[in-house]
């Protein structure tokens, strides 16, 4: 492989992750540490997709994006709760498809797990909707506009 393509990708990762000891490396050890990264991530445990990870900072997001004044929080924690409560349910049928993965699989059960999984999408998205619904009821207009954008611009979570 051309040293050069090794070298670019190792300075734009050293430089994404502030340039530590940038300055100190030369081209061949910035060529050779590109070339033993793929086989040390390799060592690692595979992370998965967790939507219960980070499910506090979305809602604190949320709440912050939203200005929830404090005559709006006891309204807001439905809205938290479901949050909570969805993201656990994807949880769990997320680590029970993987489970499954290993396993052979038809055609049919395949598009059996999607419906199953489109079916739990829905009751999910039913849960929040129930949830937000009194909320959005309560917005200022600037809230409300916040709200639409919001959840268009990140409608696929």
């Amino acid at each position: 492989m051309n040293s050069r393509k090794v070298v670019l990708p190792a300075l734009a990762i050293a430089a994404l992750v502030g340039g530590a000891g940038l300055g100190s490396l030369t081209t061949q050890q910035a060529a050779a540490q590109a070339t033993t990264a793929p086989q040390q991530g390799e060592q690692h445990e595979r992370h998965h997709f967790s939507p219960a990870r980070h499910v506090e900072g979305r809602i604190a997001y949320l709440k912050a994006e939203l200005k929830i004044t404090d005559a709006q929080a006891a309204q807001f924690a439905p809205v938290a709760q479901a949050m909570r409560d969805n993201a656990k349910t994807m949880e769990q049928a997320m680590e029970q498809r993987r489970g499954m993965r290993d396993q052979p699989q038809t055609a049919v059960q395949r598009l059996e797990a999607r419906v199953q999984f489109a079916t739990l999408r829905a009751q999910t998205d039913q849960r929040f909707l129930d949830a937000f619904k009194p909320l959005y009821a309560s917005f200022s207009e600037d809230q409300k506009k916040a709200a639409d954008e919001l959840l268009t611009r990140h409608h696929h979570r």
